[in-house]
């Protein structure tokens, strides 16, 4: 009987801890990082004499975050983002008018305050960011015919992005999350990105 006792009253104090732990952790400072696959799509690039119709292309992205968490429904966040560089090699009957064929690449990475809306659901949550990604862009076609680089564009932007995701908290800290982030680009007509990223929350 006396085991019973004693065994009940440990597993109600580490009950205890543990809520009390949980409840301590609701708020705070996280930092993490995450890769993903970015796409990219370009229906028409200017300066280009209408040689370059269309681009459609991914490639590797990764970013680092940092934010804090005021409650378990809303935070703020900050990251450096980097889509990576999608790269490829166009052929004439891409494009209209044009039988030309040559390389392309696109860059972009920059910084992205974000204010997050979180829906616990116990070690899962479901959530939703909004944010503005202040960005560099350099895009660069070379046509063969012409012998080399015919078009080079450098310069910075800024821009709304969304997302939402689903995300689950293990041993209290670490919490891992799978997302979706849409970009309202003016630098390019179509671009998203897939993340898994990890956090820890101190």
């Amino acid at each position: 009987m006396n085991r019973v006792i004693a065994t009940a009253t440990l597993l109600a104090l580490s009950g205890a801890w543990t809520a009390a732990h949980a409840q301590e952790n609701e708020k705070g400072f996280y930092a993490g990082a995450g890769v993903g696959q970015f796409n990219v799509k370009i229906d028409d690039i200017d300066d280009t004499d209408d040689a370059i119709q269309r681009l459609d292309d991914d490639d590797n992205s990764w970013k680092i975050f940092a934010g804090y968490r005021f409650n378990p429904y809303l935070s703020l966040e900050a990251a450096y983002i980097d889509f990576g560089a999608p790269s490829g090699r166009f052929s004439g009957n891409q494009f209209q008018g044009s039988g030309s064929s040559g390389d392309y690449r696109l860059e972009m990475s920059g910084f992205a305050p974000y204010v997050v809306g979180t829906l616990p659901l116990g070690p899962v949550e479901l959530f939703a960011k909004v944010g503005y990604y202040y960005y560099d862009v350099d895009v660069r076609a070379d046509l063969d015919d012409l012998g080399g680089n015919v078009f080079r564009s450098s310069h910075s932007e800024e821009d709304f992005l969304y997302g939402a995701g689903i995300g689950v908290t293990m041993f209290e800290h670490l919490n891992a999350r799978l997302e979706y982030e849409k970009i309202d680009s003016s630098a390019v007509d179509d671009a998203d990105a897939l993340w898994l990223s990890a956090a820890w929350r101190f």
